[in-house]
């Protein structure tokens, strides 16, 4: 691929967050820069059209012109598709596409922790940051949440930890990272990747970009899909629960039975922490806390069990995370409207303790939810169903053999069905296995309004 330095004329496909971003670098490093957005202006952040005006970037909305395509290069902003009808034309054209992440990287002044994941990414990337930052080192946190990639270049960071989506490191060919920690992989998006094959291609990249001197640090069970073989199993931690590992990595993050350890090779075993030192919900949220410390660990943080709880005493749950929404009536209401596929919310069921009542429903994926079924029938006392997935996931509930299912229309009913039907004691979940869209514009949202709901119940 040909240096940015030769990209004398760029346009910026997408002006939300990161693009608008890209295009402020892009005109700082001196190129002519265009910003072309699909959207209508109105749909865009605010601001948007007084931080490209501002420094002298045209732009467009309402799709892609021709002049466009009048550049050197295309440069996507995050979530643009292989498939887009401008990356096609621009293929079609043969003008360079390149990827975010590959023009802003080399700017980056930091060394690099880069996480991703099917779920619990945005967790790992937030803790890693406030672990190294509760160290003393000066570490920018951003990427796929809070700030794009391109602002950690403007000054010096001793570590920069960035959230990376499937969708990013498709396009990613030159990617360098210290650390590089994958949480989990299970189906996901794809719709834009195509297939469950591409998709985990996509995280493996992840890996597969870095030096012979970066860390891996992922679950022992996803080391093979990851395609981690031979020397670079050297430089890996994979995490198991069993105190075994079934891979050959060299480096074992071993969650035991009160505490987390990690062995490297050529130091002793080293306590991370121990479970009762965070407030954090679920099993998976322990997991996210082992690898937040081993990122940390190998990056030279000083953050380890002696000050493990000060470390962690401070660290707020991301919202809509498996984040308590309250306890009424002795039952304890969980907000996980992150839980936005299959797998997430088979992790939640499965890692929150207690008989559970969950909340189901929304915009679906195309996924299989036989995994969903199973996990309920297992951890689940009942399932009140909403939105336009109701029907499918009905079934699937059904020819597992679970018959409480109690659908409703609206948020409202669903808390009320919820809290008649759980028992002091157990848990109501909000862990919906679908997006949001079908009734609200965000899972933040679907998430507010549960907790609103929620809290109305001590009124």
């Amino acid at each position: 691929m040909r240096e940015d330095k030769n990209f004398k004329r760029l346009t910026i496909i997408g002006a939300g967050v990161s693009g608008t971003a890209l295009a402020l670098l892009a005109r700082r490093l001196g190129s002519e820069v265009f910003v072309s957005e699909e959207r209508d202006r109105d749909k865009l952040p605010a601001g948007t059209a007084e931080r490209l005006e501002g420094a002298g970037i045209a732009w467009e909305t309402g799709g892609h012109s021709a002049r466009a395509f009048e550049a050197d290069a295309l440069l996507l902003s995050s979530g643009i598709s292989p498939r887009a009808r401008c990356v096609e034309e621009a293929e079609r054209r043969g003008l360079p596409v390149v990827g975010e992440l590959d023009f802003v990287v080399p700017h980056i002044r930091g060394r690099i922790a880069a996480v991703t994941g099917s779920n619990g990414k945005s967790t790992l990337t937030a803790l890693t940051g406030h672990l190294l930052k509760k160290a003393g080192l000066k570490t920018g946190v951003g990427g796929n949440i809070g700030e794009a990639a391109s602002l950690f270049t403007e000054e010096d960071f001793d570590c920069v930890v960035l959230e990376l989506s499937s969708f990013q490191l498709h396009w990613a060919h030159n990617l360098k990272s210290a650390v590089a920690a994958v949480t989990n992989l299970a189906p996901d998006h794809i719709d834009w990747h195509g297939s469950y094959e591409a998709y985990a291609a996509a995280k493996a990249k992840l890996l597969s970009l870095q030096d012979a001197r970066g860390w891996a640090v992922v679950q022992d069970r996803d080391v093979e899909a990851l395609g981690l073989k031979g020397a670079k199993l050297e430089k890996t931690v994979a995490l198991s629960w069993d105190g075994r590992l079934k891979s050959a990595a060299a480096g074992h993050l071993f969650m035991g039975k009160e505490a987390a350890l990690l062995r490297v090779p050529g130091e002793e075993e080293r306590l991370l922490f121990r479970y009762g030192d965070t407030t954090l919900l679920g099993n998976h949220n322990l997991e996210n806390a082992a690898m937040a410390f081993t990122a940390a660990r190998l990056l030279g943080a000083s953050a380890g069990a002696e000050r493990a709880r000060e470390f962690l005493s401070d660290f707020s749950p991301l919202p809509h995370r498996c984040e308590l929404a309250g306890t009424f009536g002795g039952v304890t209401y969980i907000d996980d409207s992150k839980g936005t596929n299959v797998a997430a919310s088979v992790t939640a069921l499965s890692s929150i303790q207690g008989r559970k009542v969950v909340i189901l429903g929304g915009k679906g994926k195309g996924e299989d939810y036989a995994p969903l079924a199973e996990a309920v029938a297992r951890e689940a006392d009942a399932a009140v169903l909403l939105g336009a997935e109701k029907d499918r996931i009905e079934a699937a509930l059904r020819e597992c053999g679970f018959s409480a299912v109690h659908r409703v229309g609206s948020m409202e009913e669903a808390v009320a069905a919820a809290g008649r039907l759980a028992r002091p004691g157990m848990v109501v979940l909000l862990s919906p296995a679908c997006t949001s869209w079908d009734m609200y514009e965000s899972y933040k949202q679907r998430g507010e309004h549960f907790r609103a709901v929620v809290q109305s119940l001590g009124t």
